[in-house]
């Protein structure tokens, strides 16, 4: 018998009184065992398995045809995958990929998340380690970050770029800047934030601000999208390095659980003194609701900093809310960015 229905795991029924909710480990093991789900999901990408789906093949044997696997792998796969709901199964017995699956996880779409989907396996092995990683009291501000290559940072941004764009899209629907001069793009990346924002809002330019090597590689992303002649990108440690002092809007997007409440708050206050006079602030990042349950997703952010090696951590809306209004900025308000993923928290330097 499997051990999950071994009756030595629930507490016996005389220990619990009547009224009360029998326990039992099924939550626990649900959580021990996600990294289960997490090994279908990237395999099906890596394997793709969903681009085959979306190709017509659509039954065990045509997928294990497809995929140069056996028909009882792609079982198995297909199995996890329907019970996942990536897969939805027909009353013909014959697959298609869920909505945002056939979006998003099938290669040769304009919005691929593929790479994204992958993002985390080079850390696979680290997150069996967490326990000794919790032990260790050494941490760098910059972490493992500062010693990406170029190499590094092409396959770290390639990941980021992938779902980038579309946040950035969003980014520059939900915010006018209309009639602003020039963005600074703090810890840019990719430059997709830039890339969006100056294609949408005639006249504005924008410079991506990164590491050295970060510099590169966004360089490429930018002369891909024809974007060279209003998007720049500087060498800059965010964290240490001065701004420029020309910029009427500031943005720092989705590097928030890297660096500590100090870090952030610093960061802000840097961004506040050098913005012109009536500039704007956006920090669009992972953030705790202020009673610290929940969503889930910032705190496992702030948790994998253990393994980045640094001294990020998992902030609160009201966290950064601090950082705006102890800057000096004023209006300052949270922002749905993403529903239970991302806020945006908004200020304004006076004019």
């Amino acid at each position: 018998m499997p051990a999950e229905y071994d009756s030595g795991f629930c507490e016996s029924e005389d220990s619990m009184s009547e009224n009360k909710k029998r326990l039992d480990t099924v939550r626990l093991q649900e959580i021990v065992q996600g990294f289960w789900r997490s090994g279908a999901l990237m395999a099906a990408v890596e394997l793709g398995l969903f681009t085959a789906v979306s190709k017509g093949s659509n039954t065990f044997a045509e997928v294990a045809a497809a995929l140069d696997i056996t028909e009882t792998n792609a079982e198995r796969l297909m199995t996890a995958c329907v019970t996942l709901e990536l897969l939805e199964l027909g009353g013909d017995g014959r697959m298609r990929n869920a909505p945002d699956v056939e979006r998003f996880l099938v290669e040769g779409s304009p919005r691929y998340a593929g790479p994204w989907m992958l993002f985390t396996k080079p850390s696979w092995n680290d997150w069996g380690k967490l326990s000794e990683k919790l032990q260790s009291k050494t941490v760098d501000r910059l972490g493992k970050y500062g010693e990406f290559t170029v190499e590094k940072a092409r396959e770290y941004h390639k990941a980021t770029y992938s779902i980038g764009m579309g946040a950035g899209r969003r980014f520059s629907q939900e915010v006018d800047l209309s009639g602003r001069s020039r963005m600074m793009d703090l810890g840019g990346g990719s430059g997709a934030y830039s890339i969006v924002a100056t294609e949408k809002f005639e006249g504005l330019k924008a410079v991506v601000l990164d590491l050295p090597p970060v510099v590169v590689v966004a360089e490429e992303f930018i002369a891909e999208h024809g974007a060279s002649d209003r998007v720049a990108a500087k060498p800059c440690d965010f964290t240490a390095d001065p701004f420029p002092t020309d910029c009427d809007v500031a943005v720092m997007a989705s590097n928030l659980p890297i660096y500590s409440r100090e870090i952030v708050g610093q960061v802000v206050q840097k961004a506040f003194d050098v913005l012109l006079p009536g500039g704007e602030m956006h920090l669009i990042g992972e953030t705790l609701n202020d009673d610290r349950k929940g969503p889930i997703g910032p705190s496992l952010w702030g948790l994998s900093e253990t393994i980045g090696g640094t001294t990020g951590l998992a902030h609160t809306n009201a966290d950064c809310v601090g950082y705006f209004e102890n800057a000096g900025f004023i209006d300052v308000s949270v922002n749905e960015f993403i529903p239970g993923t991302l806020a945006r928290i908004t200020g304004i330097k006076r004019a």
